[in-house]
């Protein structure tokens, strides 16, 4: 993973610094963002931080409630059991999203972690994440995915289960608790898929 990618010159001007995937290398489950949000461009974390308007908290609580995240451990460097955090771009311009250029452009990175971490369950956060991930990773037609519809719902994929989340910031309390609930009675089941995983 290259600290000083170079690869989309817009947006090295204006990040703060290359934010790559963070967390357990045996996870099970995958969360997948669009782009760093401010406080994980500032920390070098995915989803890194406490609280804040930006959706970093909200994640971070979910997975504590999960039992999946150390409630003791620092922002910059949570401890995350079974769960691996990642974007679809490593930079972040605090004005604008990325465009396809720039995703296509972080798209080794995202394959290379994916494949290192090999996880049953891929987490779209966000309608662009959900896409993305859609036209790689399931069977469904991209225009058959959408959130609010697709949220806290299991999406058969092609190897992976997608288990979609709306945006933590955008989510209510209903939906939170909707997603949480859904992703409990997955974690009781038995969602290992068959596809030839080595013993870790």
């Amino acid at each position: 993973m290259d600290e000083e990618c170079r690869n989309c010159p817009a947006l090295c001007e204006t990040r703060t610094q290359v934010v790559h995937g963070y967390g357990d290398v045996g996870a099970d489950f995958l969360f997948v963002g669009e782009r760093p949000t401010e406080r994980a461009d500032r920390l070098g974390v995915p989803f890194a931080g406490e609280g804040g308007s930006d959706g970093d908290g909200g994640l971070r609580r979910m997975l504590e409630r999960l039992g999946l995240c150390d409630v003791t451990s620092p922002a910059d460097a949570p401890g995350l059991e079974n769960v691996y955090l990642t974007n679809l771009t490593r930079c972040r311009d605090p004005d604008r999203e990325p465009t396809d250029e720039e995703i296509d452009n972080c798209d080794p990175y995202l394959n290379a972690e994916i494949r290192m971490i090999n996880p049953e369950i891929l987490v779209p956060v966000g309608e662009r994440a959900l896409r993305e991930l859609g036209v790689e990773y399931t069977t469904t037609p991209v225009d058959d995915l959408a959130l609010p519809d697709d949220h806290a719902t299991r999406i058969r994929g092609r190897g992976f289960e997608l288990v979609p989340m709306i945006e933590p910031s955008e989510q209510s309390d209903a939906e939170t608790q909707a997603w949480l609930e859904t992703f409990v009675e997955l974690m009781a089941s038995d969602y290992r898929q068959t596809k030839g995983r080595q013993e870790r």
